[in-house]
Parts: C-alpha cells; structure tokens; sequence
C-alpha cells in the first residue's frame, strides 16, 4: 500500500472513492481491531451500499464486534478474523475508521500483492496511507463521511443505510454531547430521524443499558482510581487478575474512562487497560486543554484532540508511570 502526501480538495475525494467502488468489484470491507460504534457502523454501512449497487464484498474485523449492535443491517455477515476467514485474496479493499494501515491488524493478510485500498476516515492522525484517500478530519465520525459518500453515489437514505449512519453518530459524539456535535451533525440527524431512524431507541441499546459483568468490572477498578499534577490528571486500571476475577469483555469496559475524565478539576483521564503480562492498552480523554492525540501518537498510537488511544508493551506499573510523566509535560 502506497500513501498519498497531501490531501485533495474533499469533493475531488469523494469523486475519487465513488470511481474506485463503481469500477471495480470484489471488495473487503474492514475496520480497525475491536470495532467500536463508528467502525461497525461504517463497516456496515459500506456493506449496505455495496449491496445496492449490486457489488460482491466481505466485511470483516480482528476482535469482537460488540453485540449491542446487533440490530443493524448485515450484523450477521459481518466476519470475525479469529473465526473465519475466506480462502480468496482480495484486491480491492475499503478500509473505514483506521488511521493508519497497522490499526487494520491481521486481516491485512488478507489482502492480495496488487492491493489497492479505499481509506475512508477522519481521524486527524490519519497518514493517508492507501492508494484513493476520502477522509475529512472536522468530521465527528467517518458515518459522517459515509454520508456524504451515499449523497455523492446518489443513494436513498433507506432505514437499514439511516441507522448505521445515525449510531454511528450518536457513539463518536458521546449522545451528541462532544465538541465534536457541530450543526452538520445535527442535520444529519434530523435527517436520519425524519427518514425513520428511532433515536430513543438507539440512544437506550448502545448508551444506556450495562452489563453485570460492567457494574462487576467497575466496582473492581474505582479502588485503583489515582491522581496526579494537582488532580488535573487521574486515571484507573485494569489488570488482567481484574478481567480473570469479572469475566468482563471489552464490551464491558466500554465507559470505564468517562470516570476519571469526568471529575471536577480533571483536565486529562486515562484508562490503563492490560491486555497480557507485558502489553497495556491505554486510552486518553481530555477536557480540551491539552492534545492527547500528540501524546498517544509519541507512544505509536493516535486519534483525535480529545479523545486517542495507544498499546505500548511493558509491565502495567511501569506503562503507567512512562505514560503519566509524559502527560504531566503537556501540561506544562
């Protein structure tokens, strides 16, 4: 996969993704490792345009899609790596919600020598790689461009299309709460209500209904909550004797990092999360005086002003400390 230095104007972008997936068939459809609302969302609604427009496609994802979603459109098709994975070689592949090629993870080995990739995105972070780029960085999730893609391919706003569009919006705006709910967002889902889309509803199964194994997880982690730099950062984590002791999933954190984020004071919250004995996935969220994105991307990581993410290998104290200090400069 090559990348591209600069970015086009946004509607020669969308002229250059709309050619790619009319001219060619076949494709793979991805999003990053352990999808969250925006890339499932984006995945299937990729699967949903492709199907109709008469297109041959596989969706497919490393690590879990999160049940919760399970009401949308093509939720059953959607391929998980570690489970499945098809015999052929694809060509042409639409990756959604990656900021660069690694957050794609092992489905790359999917891909045939002659690849060429669709990036649709809008992370900032993002390093254009792939060979056709359609990625607006202002945009609150890549449903957003997904919209404007659908407008440009002179698709129907049909139900099954409107509410991956909307959940996608409503988990990367946080229930349109975020700085990130501008007055496009906002007409976007006017427009997504008044095609049919039930907002209550959807607010209720993806924001507001928690596990057992949740409330289990989180009675475990708030005894680790920590403050540093006069309370303008805390954090909590998550060791693997907690995940062992819980039974909680990745779906089940979700959420876990509004806590620290949300005190009073909090400029910068963390959430430690250790995937093994020397691998810890850390996730930043900040109140908007400091770009957390700068930091996770220092750690190989990346992702958006205020809310960004990183893996870094190491023991789980040690990880804390490195990462703390690092955070605790920017505040400076």
């Amino acid at each position: 996969m090559t990348a591209s230095l600069h970015a086009r104007p946004y509607p020669e972008q969308l002229a250059a993704a709309r050619a790619f997936i009319e001219a060619n068939d076949g494709f793979l459809v991805v999003a990053h490792v352990n999808p969250d609302g925006d890339a499932a969302s984006s995945t299937l609604a990729v699967g949903w345009m492709l199907e109709r427009i008469g297109k041959r496609y596989v969706m497919i994802n490393e690590g879990k899609t999160p049940d919760k979603f399970g009401y949308l459109w093509g939720f059953d098709r959607l391929l998980r790596y570690e489970e499945r994975q098809p015999e052929e070689r694809f060509r042409f592949v639409i990756s959604v919600d990656c900021a660069d090629a690694s957050r794609i993870g092992k489905v790359s080995e999917l891909f045939a020598e002659d690849v060429q990739v669709l990036n649709i995105d809008h992370h900032a972070t993002n390093d254009y790689f792939g060979d056709v780029q359609l990625i607006r960085e202002d945009a609150a999730a890549t449903v957003e461009v997904l919209y404007d893609l659908a407008e440009e391919m002179r698709l129907p706003l049909a139900i099954e299309l409107a509410t991956a569009l909307y959940t996608g919006l409503l988990t990367d705006t946080g229930g349109f709460r975020y700085s990130n709910t501008t007055p496009k967002v906002m007409k976007i889902a006017a427009e997504l209500l008044a095609a049919g889309v039930a907002g209550h509803k959807l607010a209720e199964q993806v924001l507001e209904k928690i596990t057992f194994s949740h409330i289990a997880v989180l009675k475990q982690v708030l005894t680790t909550l920590s403050f540093a730099f006069d309370k303008k950062v805390s954090w909590i984590t998550v060791s693997q004797d907690d995940i062992r002791q819980t039974g909680a999933t990745s779906e089940d954190m979700e959420g876990l990092i509004l806590y620290p984020r949300n005190i009073e004071g909090v400029e910068v919250g963390l959430l430690f999360k250790q995937t093994d004995e020397r691998t810890v996935k850390v996730s930043f969220r900040s109140n908007g005086t400091v770009d957390v994105a700068a930091i996770a991307k220092s750690f190989g990581g990346g992702g958006h002003v205020r809310a960004s993410g990183c893996t870094i290998a190491g023991e789980l104290p040690d990880v804390v400390t490195q990462v703390i200090k690092e955070v605790g400069q920017s505040l400076q």
